[in-house]
C-alpha cells in the first residue's frame, strides 16, 4: 500500500507530461506546410541543353491547393543572369499547363541576388501559385533548359517543392 502511495505522483506527472507532450506536438505540427520536394543532382554540375527532367509527383491529398516552385542550386562561378527553362505540368485531373519561365539569378552587375551558403547559392521561382488537385494520381512536371548553349556549367541541381498554398515556406 505503501508502494502504490509513493507511485501516484510519479504516474500523474507521467501522465500530464505524456499529454502536454502530445499537445505541444500537434500545436507545432499544424503550422508546419504539407511540402513534398523531388530533386534531379547534375552529374560534374553540368545540365545538357537537350537533357529533359522529369519529375513526378505522388497526389493521395485531394481538394487541396499547393503552390509549386522550381528550386536551383548553383555554384559560385555560374555565369549567368538568369536560368531560362520551358515547363509543362500535367495533372492528375489531365489538365496541361505549358510555360516559359525565367529565374533571377544574377544582377546585371553580377553579383547573386539568391541565397548564398557556403559552396551554393539557391534560387526559387514559383510556377503554379494555388494550383487546386481535385484528383489522387501524379502530377507530372517536365522541365527543359532554354539556355542557348550545349550545357550550361555550374549548376548542381534542379528540383521542384510542392507546398500546401495556405502555408508560406
Amino acid at each position: 500500500m505503501i508502494q502504490m502511495y509513493k507511485n501516484k505522483p510519479i504516474k500523474k506527472s507521467l501522465f500530464f507530461c505524456s499529454i502536454a507532450f502530445l499537445l505541444l506536438h500537434s500545436i507545432s505540427s499544424c503550422d508546419k506546410p504539407d511540402t513534398k520536394e523531388l530533386y534531379h543532382k547534375f552529374p560534374g554540375n553540368t545540365w545538357a541543353r537537350f537533357n529533359l527532367l522529369s519529375f513526378e509527383i505522388p497526389v493521395e491529398e485531394v481538394d487541396k491547393s499547393f503552390d509549386v516552385y522550381l528550386f536551383g542550386r548553383f555554384t559560385p562561378d555560374y555565369q549567368y543572369n538568369t536560368l531560362n527553362f520551358n515547363m509543362i505540368m500535367n495533372t492528375p485531373a489531365g489538365e496541361e499547363r505549358i510555360h516559359e519561365y525565367q529565374m533571377e539569378v544574377k544582377s546585371k552587375a553580377g553579383s547573386f541576388v539568391i541565397e548564398c551558403k557556403n559552396d551554393s547559392c539557391e534560387g526559387r521561382i514559383l510556377l503554379k501559385k494555388q494550383l487546386y488537385l481535385a484528383k489522387s494520381g501524379i502530377l507530372k512536371i517536365e522541365i527543359e533548359n532554354l539556355t542557348p548553349r550545349l550545357a550550361t556549367e555550374d549548376i548542381i541541381g534542379v528540383g521542384i517543392r510542392l507546398v500546401e498554398s495556405k502555408k508560406q515556406i
